[in-house]
């Protein structure tokens, strides 16, 4: 029971708020409008760079912890840190490099995951 005791109820309750709002705005997006899935995948990831890039979802990783890292969103601002990172360092060719090396571990786990699921799933096509 000692463990119980060093948990940071508050982060985990930050953390659960937080990645909740973020699923629930993707629900909404899934439920009333017609974008496909792989759209609202692409704005969550673009919103994601767009607001790393400018520095304010850090101030959101910091409240939520992994509420805000492991959606789409988080996703999309280790991208653009990564990309900001290397371009200092390396360049114009490091802003090309630096997004996929910051965000290599998961990446991998997506693609590993994900053809886990192809093989469990019976994917549906939304209608039109």
């Amino acid at each position: 029971m000692e463990f119980l005791q060093s948990i940071d109820w508050m982060q985990l309750l930050r953390c659960f708020v937080v990645g909740g709002l973020i699923c629930i705005i993707g629900q909404i997006l899934i439920d009333k409008t017609k974008l496909t899935s792989a759209r609202i995948l692409v704005t969550f990831v673009t919103t994601g760079v767009i607001l790393g890039a400018l520095g304010i979802y850090q101030y959101i990783i910091d409240f939520a912890g992994c509420g805000a890292t492991v959606p789409l969103l988080g996703f999309g601002a280790n991208l653009a840190k990564g990309a900001i990172t290397e371009a200092q360092t390396s360049g114009l060719l490091g802003a090309f490099i630096g997004g996929v090396k910051a965000s290599a571990g998961g990446i991998a786990a997506a693609i590993f995951f994900g053809y886990i699921a192809s093989l469990i799933a019976k994917p549906k096509i939304k209608k039109q």
